[in-house]
């Protein structure tokens, strides 16, 4: 029986924690955050983290499956891809399609070959921001990663974050929440409007965000000014 994501990650949350104690067990600890992944939403299949280096290196640790190390080495071997524009670059950078995807021609269909549909991922940073990571989630569907998907796994990514000590006061946990936070409010603007379904408001951003080549967030960013002018005007 499959749990719901909201019901099992109090459970999974508290697995991690029980592996932080100290000394911590680092290639422990990242295992048990990947598996309480893949085990709390039920349509991730893979899990993985990215982690750059001070040489400017990136490398994959604790991945669930094979798969999940094999697609993050194509995104680094490729130079594009999800996991390699999260970890350098974007907060958030989700794929619905990976096969129809144009902003990866290289990696989308290889991804897709390789029995991958849709994948996510979610940046973390070092706390004096020159190092960076990110937690890469992939699905073997496209159109799989919902809202709930979205929001859980950001907050798995903080836990990689707090584990890694890159996370260590309540100011840095709640930056490293705030992309996740806008959306929310945003995708709650657009239900409310349009009479949407949280799914259906989350893709609504989504495609906005990629018809216009426009960052998610940005996209999040100006819904809720307009709704703010708006409120403001009546």
């Amino acid at each position: 029986m499959v749990l719901d994501p909201v019901d099992s990650l109090g459970t999974a949350m508290a697995k991690v924690a029980a592996t932080m104690h100290a000394p911590v067990d680092m290639p422990a600890t990242l295992q048990a955050i990947t598996r309480a992944t893949v085990g709390t939403l039920p349509n991730v299949d893979y899990v993985s983290i990215s982690l750059t280096r001070d040489d400017g290196q990136i490398v994959t640790v604790a991945p669930t499956a094979p798969l999940a190390a094999e697609a993050d080495a194509m995104q680094y071997q490729l130079g594009e891809g999800p996991c390699l524009e999260a970890a350098l670059d974007e907060p958030v950078v989700l794929s619905e399609n990976l096969a129809r995807d144009a902003r990866w021609p290289s990696y989308g269909p290889t991804a897709a070959k390789a029995g991958l549909g849709s994948q996510v991922a979610f940046q973390f940073l070092a706390q004096h921001g020159h190092v960076r990571g990110a937690l890469n989630l992939y699905s073997e569907q496209a159109g799989a990663l919902d809202a709930e998907t979205m929001q859980i796994g950001s907050l798995f990514a903080t836990q990689v974050a707090i584990t890694m000590g890159w996370v260590r006061h309540e100011e840095d946990v709640q930056a490293a929440l705030y992309t996740r936070e806008e959306i929310g409010v945003a995708i709650g603007i657009l239900m409310e409007r349009y009479s949407l379904t949280r799914d259906g408001a989350f893709n609504f951003l989504v495609r906005t965000s990629q018809t216009g080549n426009v960052k998610l967030r940005e996209v999040a960013a100006g819904i809720i000014d307009e709704a703010g002018r708006a409120s403001g005007a009546g």
